[in-house]
């Protein structure tokens, strides 16, 4: 345990990325880091943590905002729930704590959308508290160096990594370890062709020494993906406007905006509905964690009346409304054709 500890650390002294996160105690700035980063990679997600910090500067700045002004600087980044639960945790800090971070981890738990590991997260980054963090990139060290071949997301699998973690924490200095271990997996310890040949701890990685390397970490294959059929409808007023409605709660993309559309059950479905529609561009996907989604887009006359069932915006206007990717992909692609 002492010589990984050592090693990690000497290893991340030479290699750490230099990351604006990395030169803050303030844990709203590293909440906010953490959040951004969830299912996000460094390199997609750090555009995006410059624009919130910028546009708002501290939590109270961002549980003033209004909803709609979060998601639209979150637009993009997927699992949109992410952004509603940042809106709201700012919101709760703000009226439950008065703008200040709870200092202890169970306390860290509470706030709402932080589970285990962002709160392990900010205790350490923040207030240099003993608490390990457990992400991807740690199961994935953990698994191969002591040759673990437990499922990483099985209950069993959760408790014995967990312990490994709690075991191999520097306790005088919780910050910097935390941070080597999930650099270490990021950036030497990859998923995929892991540079073994220049890797530290080589001698005593036990996936290495057992040729298990691309074996380990073990995982419970995923829940079955969904396939949706989505036909939406372009309908445009004399003032090249467009209609779009809001999505309701309970579902993907709660919150955003996209044009009227018509959901099918199978793809035999869709196609006969498309038969004799004008459809714009070509069919689009779109995969999300548990869902596939096939997409057509077609222009249909509108009737009368349904200015009232839809808000009617110029594209320059959805700078203010937040749209899913798909849309958004499907706007960039075609909205020469849409009028």
């Amino acid at each position: 345990m002492n010589a990984l500890r050592q090693a990690l650390q000497d290893w991340y002294k030479d290699h750490q990325r230099d990351l604006p996160w990395r030169h803050t105690q303030d844990p709203y700035f590293i909440w906010l880091s953490e959040i951004i980063l969830q299912q996000t990679r460094v390199d997609q997600g750090l555009p995006y943590y410059q624009r919130f910090t910028k546009t708002f500067p501290t939590v109270q700045d961002l549980a003033n905002a209004a909803q709609q002004e979060v998601l639209n600087l979150w637009q993009g980044l997927g699992y949109y729930s992410r952004g509603r639960n940042l809106h709201a945790t700012a919101q709760q800090l703000t009226l439950e704590h008065n703008g200040e971070f709870p200092k202890t981890y169970q306390d860290l738990l509470k706030l709402k959308g932080v589970g285990p590991y962002t709160a392990a997260a900010i205790a350490s980054f923040a207030f240099n508290l003993p608490h390990a963090v457990v992400d991807g990139n740690v199961f994935r060290v953990l698994s191969r160096y002591f040759g673990v071949d437990l499922a990483i997301n099985s209950p069993e699998g959760k408790r014995q990594f967990e312990a490994l973690a709690g075991e191999l924490l520097d306790q005088h200095n919780p910050a910097l370890h935390n941070q080597a271990i999930m650099e270490f997996g990021a950036l030497q310890c990859k998923p995929v062709s892991p540079n073994c040949a220049v890797c530290p701890v080589q001698e005593s990685c036990m996936a290495l020494l057992s040729n298990k390397v691309a074996q380990l970490p073990l995982k419970l294959k995923k829940v079955k993906v969904r396939k949706r059929f989505f036909v939406y409808h372009i309908l445009a007023n004399a003032q090249n406007e467009l209609a779009f409605s809001k999505r309701g709660p309970k579902d993907i993309w709660e919150g955003l905006y996209e044009f009227p559309l018509t959901e099918f059950d199978t793809l035999d479905e869709m196609l006969a509905y498309l038969g004799g529609e004008q459809i714009i561009g070509e069919r689009f996907q779109h995969v999300l964690t548990h869902q596939r989604i096939e997409a057509y887009f077609i222009k249909t006359t509108p009737k009368e009346n349904f200015k009232s069932n839809y808000l009617m915006l110029d594209l320059k206007a959805l700078t203010d409304h937040p749209i899913p990717r798909l849309i958004d992909k499907f706007l960039i692609a075609h909205s020469g054709e849409l009028f």
